[in-house]
């Protein structure tokens, strides 16, 4: 089994100046995690720092953990204005020489479109999407979408979207569908899986997260063939996030009999 933690799960800890970059991979390999799926803000100084990138892809090959999918915000593909479009698109190149430079397996590209319908952005994003996979592919980097934010993260939105790009994978978080649709988009999405952001928000005594039937979703998954990393991205009600992770994956090892 494998089990990746989004550094996004320690932003609030990162941001009090309790950790960094280097102690999230650190803290990684501790807690149990297997690889490294870090979020970009948290690798933003690599972006225009050559010498820093070196320094963070040491640092990870010292843990022995391998790189899994950095989650790229504000290079998203939709935006009203077509030199925004663009400006969007050279900041994908480079996270993507980025992922390739730290042997990531994985990029994490969302869609945009805060305030358009589907019909509005689809053939744009159709045609970042395919671009942005021409590029990845002979680096063999995976592109993926999250349900993230915009219209793209409805079940349906989906199901249109990856028979337009068969090569795109889902990036799957358990929680953060359209209200209604999560019956839908556990028991439909599955199958494009190719990692996923479990969240939790809170545990019981038991140390089960009492507001979302994780135990049903890892069964949906299973039964749909997914073989990706079993990824998590806490978000805790308490803001105890090194606490949150370590619950995190003893509840989804627990689940998986991998405990």
């Amino acid at each position: 089994m494998r089990y990746s933690l989004c550094s996004y799960s320690l932003h609030r800890t990162v941001e009090a100046g309790k950790m960094d970059l280097f102690g999230y991979f650190n803290f990684c390999k501790e807690a149990g995690y297997t690889q490294l799926d870090p979020w970009n803000v948290h690798l933003q100084r690599a972006y225009d720092d050559n010498g820093f990138l070196a320094e963070v892809k040491a640092a990870a090959q010292e843990t022995g953990l391998p790189m899994g999918c950095i989650a790229v915000d504000g290079a998203h593909i939709f935006e009203p204005s077509a030199e925004a479009r663009e400006e969007n698109r050279r900041r994908r190149y480079r996270w993507l020489e980025i992922a390739h430079e730290l042997g990531a397996e994985q990029l994490r590209i969302d869609a945009g479109g805060r305030e358009q319908t589907l019909e509005e952005i689809f053939d744009i994003v159709v045609e970042g999407y395919q671009d942005i996979i021409a590029h990845a592919r002979p680096l063999n980097v995976e592109i993926l979408i999250e349900n993230h934010w915009g219209p793209t993260n409805h079940p349906d939105a989906m199901h249109r979207l990856f028979a337009a790009v068969p090569e795109l994978g889902l990036l799957f978080d358990s929680y953060n569908w359209p209200k209604g649709t999560h019956e839908q988009a556990w028991r439909e999405c599955g199958k494009y899986a190719r990692l996923t952001h479990f969240k939790t928000f809170s545990f019981d005594a038991e140390g089960n997260e009492p507001e979302w039937d994780l135990p049903r979703l890892v069964r949906l998954l299973q039964e749909a063939g997914y073989q990706g990393a079993w990824g998590v991205e806490s978000t805790p009600y308490d803001g105890d996030e090194i606490g949150a992770a370590r619950k995190s994956i003893a509840l989804l090892k627990r689940i998986l009999g991998d405990d």
